[in-house]
């Protein structure tokens, strides 16, 4: 690399917790960092899910070289034994963060495309000399192109939740019914979104946190307002490990989620349907909608759905790069085998930093909820630890980057925390292993097959 190039910024791309603490880490070595935030303001993301409490604990939420940069603004820490919501996150932390950045962070900004200046993916020639350059969609709709010296993209996975069909695709007629369908965990407080639920029948489909956090709200709403109902539905059967690690989880607000999930079933405020892959998404004479399972069985009529089933990362902007990502996560290639839920060891997650982040496009990175592809297991620590990783790598010092040290809590559930500690299980962290379909009442004798 030329000396021109170091002398250029690292590029970051999203200011979320990541990003943020990736900058924090960044000017701690004496790197300029530029974030660029697609939204207005910081953790942008994190603050669509406001209304939702993480299961991790303010201690656990706060990156050490971002605290650093609070502390001589007179910024106090948050009681660290308690719980947060997103927004108590995004306006406690990142935004004071982000304002102590200052210029090193510039909002609506739009990342549209990275490549090597001058190269595109095919080219060899004289490539890891041409420093990164990056298009930028701006706010007021005008177009830009900056070059960096190397780019960190902790970008995430919101934007792209994916959808109903089992098979990962949008089910048949599932676009065309959007207006009755979401694919985020409803604010009950918001008088609005409130009605669109109350007195009504709606169908979570998920089985990870997000789906039991659904699920509790509704069954809340249900003690209210009668004639309000949920039909959860799973693509796999129902096990032990179906609620998370209960009692037993060291996260203990983790562990209560899945407990209230089995409280709104036990409870009649929900039914469980196992085994149902959707296929389509029809429109009942009233103008509700029927799920159509791929084994042909047709649901009841609901007049809403909640689709959590998990994010998956963007990965378009990024074509003329050469990532290496694993085939099925779609993760950093040697890091896919540390977080693979098909194989994982629940609740862990081996240490992990630039070496298992790196790509055959050197200096690109990918961290954070993005860096875990389509795995479900990620904790907002881990990414603070992979960021501190890549800032000593670009600084050189390779030895700070190679001490990787990661001590995650541990949890009688395959699959940790996913949205930020809001976990979105997928089909292979899923409930049961080969049970049939059935419609359960939780309480009584499971009849699904184990694992």
């Amino acid at each position: 690399m030329s000396t021109h190039t170091e002398a250029l910024p690292v590029v970051v791309i999203g200011a979320g917790p990541v990003g943020l603490a990736a900058a924090s880490h960044l000017v701690e070595r004496d790197i300029a960092p530029l974030v660029l935030e697609a939204g207005p303001s910081a953790g942008s993301a994190v603050r669509e899910w406001g209304h939702v409490r993480l299961f991790s604990t303010w201690s656990e939420l706060v990156d050490p070289a971002a605290e650093k940069l609070l502390a001589p603004t007179g910024w106090t820490a948050p009681d660290g034994a308690t719980y947060p919501s997103g927004a108590d996150w995004a306006e406690k932390y990142l935004q004071p963060l982000a304002d102590v950045l200052g210029d090193k962070v510039r909002y609506g900004a739009q990342v549209t495309g990275v490549s090597r200046l001058g190269r595109d993916r095919i080219v060899d020639a004289d490539r890891e000399q041409q420093p990164f350059t990056i298009s930028i969609l701006n706010a007021d709709g005008t177009e830009q192109r900056i070059t960096a010296r190397a780019v960190i993209d902790a970008s995430g996975t919101w934007s792209t939740p994916s959808p109903i069909g089992g098979d990962g695709l949008p089910a048949l007629g599932e676009k065309a019914a959007t207006a009755r369908i979401s694919y985020r965990i409803p604010d009950l407080k918001d008088p609005a979104v409130r009605a669109r639920y109350a007195g009504r029948r709606t169908a979570v489909i998920g089985s990870g946190a997000s789906a039991f956090t659904a699920l509790a709200y509704l069954a809340d709403l249900a003690e209210e307002t009668p004639g309000t109902h949920a039909v959860w539905i799973l693509r796999r059967g129902i096990s032990g490990s179906t609620f998370g690690g209960g009692t037993a989880d060291q996260l203990p607000a983790r562990g209560a989620l899945g407990l209230a999930a089995k409280a709104a079933v036990d409870d009649g405020h929900a039914d469980a349907v196992t085994g149902f892959r959707t296929d389509a998404v029809e429109r009942a004479g009233d103008g509700r909608l029927v799920l159509v399972g791929e084994d042909g069985r047709r649901l009841d009529p609901v007049d809403e759905v909640i689709v959590l089933t998990g994010l998956r990362p963007d990965l378009s902007f990024l074509s003329e790069l050469r990532l290496g990502l694993d085939e099925r996560l779609q993760a950093p290639t040697e890091l896919a085998p540390l977080i693979d839920p098909n194989q994982h060891s629940c609740g862990t997650v081996y240490p992990h930093g630039v070496k298992e982040l790196s790509h055959p496009e050197k200096d690109v990175y990918l961290v954070g909820m993005k860096s875990y592809g389509r795995a479900p297991t990620f904790l907002a620590m881990t990414g603070y630890e992979q960021v501190r990783s890549i800032a000593a790598a670009l600084a050189g010092d390779q030895a700070a980057a190679e001490r990787v040290e990661l001590t995650l809590p541990e949890t009688g559930v395959c699959g940790g925390a996913g949205l930020f500690d809001q976990p979105e299980a997928t089909e292979a962290t899923g409930g049961g292993c080969c049970a049939a379909p059935a419609t359960l009442t939780i309480g009584a004798p499971a009849s699904s097959g184990g694992c």
